[in-house]
């Protein structure tokens, strides 16, 4: 942080912080909260950890906690620091501010009062579960948790059954071999599915398998933060001669590339065997 930093412009500035490893901090995300009037976070214990780890110094500057049970006096009070011209650096205790973290009130009523909003982009459990995960990432749906009493969990997958993507969830250590026999029953136990178990930190885990295989391979509490992924509904078989006539209409105005993708995604096959496909095809007229 030795280099110099430009005043930070006064609104409400989110900043992504690790969700693991410290170093995966931006260095934007760091010139925000070497600036920044005022730092608010979910964790404040966590945010001088982290402030300490960067050399960034707090000196005189307010750092106030806001999480979930703050309410509204707590936003009254970062609102007012607002009001007042002030540049207030918010960040929960790991990964992106509002993505199943705290920051959703707090940025909808400072932008009701007209305040400027930005936000320091960066880490997220959910992305870089994605990445690693080996499923379909054209399209995904992040459900966030599912409840914790087993009815209502399972009719929240009932309702995501035929959702047109990756399903992403986060789940709590103590409970993931429950909810995977749950979604095992409710999504069938032969779906494509990932657990990604401390992602970024020293003990990272992707297992990867069937619904039931993965259900079945774990008998007890796991440990750490836990994303399941699952892949969309492969739906009723689909004929080759079905999907070649969808090609030929596709190819007669798209180019090869285009028309794969867009009767992959059509019809929630596998994009790769499509483009195979769409090649041969291409090659005959």
């Amino acid at each position: 942080m030795n280099h110099q930093l430009q005043r930070l412009q006064p609104g409400l500035h989110f900043v992504a912080t690790p969700i693991g490893t410290a170093r995966d901090i931006t260095l934007r995300a760091l010139d925000v909260l070497a600036s920044a009037d005022v730092i608010a976070a979910e964790d404040t214990r966590s945010m001088r950890r982290l402030l300490e780890i960067h050399g960034v110094p707090l000196g005189d500057r307010p750092l106030i906690s806001y999480h979930d049970h703050s309410g509204p006096k707590g936003r009254e009070k970062l609102l007012a620091l607002l009001a007042d011209g002030k540049s207030v650096a918010y960040a929960s205790e790991a990964g992106t501010p509002l993505i199943a973290d705290p920051g959703f009130h707090l940025s909808k009523d400072a932008q009701d009062a007209g305040h400027s909003v930005t936000s320091a982009p960066g880490p997220s459990a959910i992305i870089t579960a994605l990445t690693l995960a080996g499923l379909p990432t054209d399209a995904f749906f992040f459900a966030g948790f599912l409840p914790n009493a087993k009815g209502a969990r399972r009719s929240a997958l009932e309702a995501l059954k035929d959702v047109p993507g990756t399903l992403v969830f986060y789940e709590s250590p103590k409970r993931t071999g429950e909810m995977l026999r749950d979604a095992a029953r409710v999504l069938g136990g032969a779906r494509q599915a990932v657990v990604c178990r401390e992602l970024t930190k020293k003990f990272e885990e992707v297992r990867r398998g069937t619904l039931e295989s993965l259900a079945a391979g774990i008998d007890g509490p796991l440990k750490g933060e836990i994303v399941v992924l699952i892949d969309r509904s492969g739906g009723e078989e689909i004929a080759e001669g079905d999907l070649e006539d969808e090609l030929r209409k596709a190819l007669a105005h798209m180019s090869v590339r285009d028309a794969a993708d867009s009767v992959a995604k059509a019809f929630g096959v596998n994009k790769r065997k499509i483009y195979q496909m769409a090649l041969k095809l291409s090659a005959e007229t």
